[in-house]
């Protein structure tokens, strides 16, 4: 259970008032990692912080944390403003883009691999809409290392698709030994790669999988004839 809390812990340190120094030599994570993580989270330092590196440096810090928090939130505003609603052929694109970075391309297999639960979603309404799959359609492939409870990834993964448990291959355990320890604690419920099965039907197997080839090759094409 650890590997899954972990990432709320290490917030409920930063919003005890802990530096990314402190933190990251106490959790083992890189601080491009704690960045990532808490760059959005409201940062005050406890008595602990400023007795270690002095009143007067830690102003400093906090006061550039709270200007870039500001300017995070401002450039959000102005990007939604400019992006406005999207629409269906606006999705069917951004759909593209994600198969394009990453779906699979070779042996005429369906296949697409991330960690990131938004873009998993993304993933898996862009092939109901666009490609006109089903829940039977879908095999999931959780991949997570050591030191993550499988039945705790499953019943995650399971309420974020939204797909049930038989919807789920049999958990794959990276046991390497070469793999940084950072890196596996990064992944609190591993990878999953959602696999495309036909089920007997041609239109949801090779044929899709050239289909969407072709949207890939078409847009490149498109794009290159204009650069």
């Amino acid at each position: 259970m650890k590997s899954l809390s972990l990432r709320q812990e290490i917030i409920t340190y930063r919003k005890s008032g802990y530096s990314y120094g402190m933190i990251s030599k106490k959790f083992g994570l890189s601080k491009s990692t704690l960045s990532t993580w808490l760059k959005e989270i409201p940062y005050t330092p406890n008595k602990e912080v400023i007795d270690r590196i002095g009143n007067a440096r830690m102003q400093s810090a906090t006061s550039k944390h709270n200007q870039m928090m500001a300017d995070i939130q401002k450039m959000r505003k102005v990007a939604k403003d400019e992006l406005g609603k999207l629409s269906k052929r606006d999705l069917w694109m951004l759909g593209i883009g994600l198969y394009i970075g990453e779906g699979n391309k070779a042996y005429e297999q369906i296949r697409l691999t991330n960690s990131d639960p938004k873009i998993i979603l993304l993933a898996l309404e862009w092939f109901r809409t666009f490609c006109n799959l089903k829940e039977e359609n879908f095999r999931i492939r959780i991949h997570i290392y050591p030191d993550i409870v499988p039945d705790e990834a499953l019943k995650y993964w399971s309420k974020i698709t939204g797909l049930a448990e038989k919807n789920f291959d049999k958990i794959q355990i990276d046991r390497r030994t070469n793999k940084v320890a950072k890196k596996r604690r990064t992944l609190p419920f591993g990878t999953i790669q959602i696999v495309i099965k036909s089920n007997g039907k041609k239109e949801f197997g090779k044929s899709l999988h050239r289909r969407i080839m072709g949207w890939i090759d078409n847009s490149l094409e498109q794009i290159n004839v204009r650069v």
